[in-house]
Formats: C-alpha cells, structure tokens, sequence
C-alpha cells in the first residue's frame, strides 16, 4: 500500500480505529506513565506464517505521533517463523502502549488473511486459474483485507460496486430474464466494463451465453455440473466458479479449467495470525 493511498483511503479508517479504541483517554496507560518518557518495544511473531500490513501498523503509531520510529527486518509477504523478532518500534511510551492494541489487530488480521491466501494459492501453482477474493470483507476494513489478499498471491475481484458489473440472481429477477439483464448492463454500463453473470444451473449457462456474457460464474454447483456448463461455454466467455469454495475442496476444482475461482473464505474464514509487541523498556539517553 502506496503512501498516496494510505494518506488518502486509510488514514481515516485507522483514526476511526483508534478512537473506538480511546474514546476519552487510555486511563492505565495515563496512570503508570503521566509523562514523556522515550521506550522502545520488540514485534514478535507467536507462530509461522505470512507477514502483511507492517506499513499500516507502523501508521498507527505515526498517527499518534508522527516522531514515532518503526524499523523492521522482514517485509510484506516475507515467511515468518514462532519466536522470529520482525523489528521494534521507538517513541513515547504512552504512544506505543494506547496504539499497541489497534496496531496489532491490523497487523494480525491482515497477515492472517495473506497466510490462509497463500496455502490456497500455492494449490493453483502449475494451473491456469487466478484466484480470486470477494466482497465478503470487514466493513470499514476492505482496503486492508483486500490489500492482505494480495500479499498472499490472490487477486482482487471487484473492491466495491462501483468497479464492475455483476449481475446476480436478484439483478436477474428484477430485470426479469437474464437476456434482459445483460442488454440493460450493455445499454447503461461504459463499453470498458466487462459483465459478469451469476448462474446457478445449466439453463441459465445457456442463456448467459446467448446473451453474450464476457464472463460467466458458475455458482455453487457441483463438479459434474460445472463440467456439462464448460462444454456449453466452450470458449465464448470466462468462467469463474464460487460457492463454498476452501482450502479444503479448491484442489478438487482445478482439473475444470476454470479461468478463475473465487474465495470469500479468504476474507471472512481467515484465523489471524499471533503476533505481540513485548520488552518494551525505556530508553536512556
């Protein structure tokens, strides 16, 4: 993450973030430490795993004083290991302790996301199929998880509404077929924008295909299913399959041929991954 798009899209976010977590003022810190006083503090790793969002944690310390120093000896996407020391941070103490909760919950969630990513996409290794994330995302937290997706190898499906067009079951219904929904999308929709059809059985393959789809999304159907509506496509749009889609099952997906699968395990089913800040101690001039 660019330091345009942090000033821009995240710092507000972060803000909002620490003020739920502060709302008048950090009582225990303010009471052991009514003073400036210089300290510094190790970020540890609790177990293995892939590292993402060390610039946003460092931001959290910045936006609460922008003197605070935060060195580091691994990067986004770096493995790390149980007990490795990832950096420390250097500044007032009372900024390192009322942001070290808010930091950490970033920096873990986001590089819980970018492990549980890796271990899927590393089984696409050698296949011609992307994987992708989803919308199914944290409010207020998407440019972060997002973000995590790609540290992990995955690529980003639409980051809002406003990206694409993706006609679902209910666009569907409201259009009332989905040969009128695509002619609608294709009427108002800028000619740059590819539309993508949700279709939950053989029938609707059919018709997504007539209509002249670019991009047809077979949604929770199961594999012998997928094979019959991939000898229907038979080229003439991308597919992408989704619906439950897991560690656990995505190996079975990627004999399809399927240009892309998409995961919202990746943003919503993630465990973090344990991290801490400890030995934080003075420093003495």
């Amino acid at each position: 993450m660019n330091s345009i798009t942090m000033k821009m899209n995240a710092d507000n976010l972060i803000l909002q973030a620490l003020k739920e977590d502060i709302t008048s003022e950090d009582v225990s810190t303010n009471a052991v430490m009514p003073h400036y006083c210089e300290g510094e503090v190790d970020l540890i790793a609790k177990e293995n795993g892939i590292i993402a969002g060390l610039n946003v944690f460092a931001r959290v310390f910045e936006l609460l004083d922008d003197k605070t120093i935060t060195s580091f000896s691994v990067q986004d996407g770096n493995v790390i290991t149980r007990s490795q020391k990832l950096g420390t941070i250097r500044g007032d103490i009372r900024v390192l302790l009322s942001g070290e909760r808010t930091a950490l919950n970033y920096l873990q969630r986001m590089s819980g996301i970018a492990t549980y990513t890796r271990s899927i996409a590393d089984m696409l290794t050698g296949t011609r199929t992307t994987l992708l994330d989803t919308r199914k995302t944290t409010p207020n937290n998407r440019i972060f998880e997002k973000y995590a997706v790609t540290v992990g190898g995955g690529h980003n499906h639409r980051y809002n509404l406003s990206d694409g067009v993706l006609l679902k079951d209910n666009h569907i219904g409201a259009a009332g077929s989905i040969a009128n929904a695509v002619q609608m999308a294709k009427d108002y929709a800028p000619f740059v924008r590819k539309i993508e059809v949700e279709v939950e059985n053989l029938s609707m393959v059919k018709e997504a295909v007539e209509a002249g789809a670019d991009i047809i999304m077979l949604d929770n159907m199961d594999h012998s299913t997928m094979e019959e509506a991939m000898h229907i496509i038979n080229g003439k749009a991308e597919v992408e399959c989704s619906g439950n889609v897991t560690a656990e099952n995505v190996k079975k997906l990627t004999d399809l041929g399927v240009d892309y699968i998409s995961c919202g395990a990746l943003t919503h089913s993630a465990p973090i991954l344990d991290l801490s800040m400890k030995n934080l101690h003075p420093v003495v001039q």
